[in-house]
């Protein structure tokens, strides 16, 4: 992760990672939640695995207010002391998501019976020309 943010993993067993993946205050938390769901993907066929289960999914919404203030001062003849001012303010939230979960990879075909299971190609395929990397610099 650069800057807190990004994707992050961490192997746990041989088959089993925590990930996560941390937006800034311009991606929205489907595209974090999609952004994890790609790299448990990756991770799986890197790792020569063919489909994922997840679990201990969760997404954190972390919101800070940004204040702007302004501030309007009185110079002339007219002013009590040299530095009369008038200050208006305003503040507005700036929310950031991040998205982690455990992902246990699997060998062979995704058992539909498993809820939490996901294909790793089909998810690759599907969520692949969604995501955007970061430029290199």
């Amino acid at each position: 992760m650069k800057n807190g943010q990004g994707y992050g993993d961490q192997r746990i067993e041989s088959n089993r990672y925590r990930v996560s993946f941390s937006g800034n205050s311009s991606t929205p938390r489907e595209t974090v939640e999609n952004y994890l769901l790609f790299r448990a993907a990756e991770l799986t066929l890197q790792n020569g695995y063919d489909y994922f289960v997840m679990s201990g999914t969760d997404t954190e919404a972390q919101t800070r207010y940004q204040q702007n203030v302004s501030a309007f001062g009185g110079y002339g003849w007219y002013s009590r002391y040299a530095f009369d001012s008038v200050a208006v303010g305003s503040s507005y939230p700036i929310t950031e998501y991040q998205a982690q979960a455990y992902v246990t990879l699997y060998k062979g075909k995704r058992p539909a019976e498993v809820t939490d299971a996901f294909d790793a190609r089909q998810v690759r395929d599907n969520l692949g020309p969604l995501v955007k990397y970061a430029e290199k610099r």
